[in-house]
């Protein structure tokens, strides 16, 4: 079983991809006659890009401590 914290950074990995989809697959389509809209959902998507690797790499951490303790 996961601890809170590790859970938690799970959740919020699920939520910035969940975000980072639609910003690619919808947002940027539906902005596309606006270069100031699509420069916005661009630099969002790129802030979006950072986040979920450095989520990545708590998440690892954690799993591996948890991983460590298992054995």
């Amino acid at each position: 079983m996961l601890d809170n914290n590790t859970y938690n950074l799970m959740e919020q990995i699920v939520q910035e991809s969940k975000s980072l989809w639609r910003i690619r697959n919808s947002y940027l389509r539906d902005a596309e006659s606006c270069s100031e809209c699509v420069e916005f959902w661009r630099k969002l998507a790129d802030d979006k890009e950072k986040h979920i690797k450095d989520l990545e790499k708590l998440i690892a951490a954690h799993t591996s401590v948890i991983e460590s303790a298992r054995r």
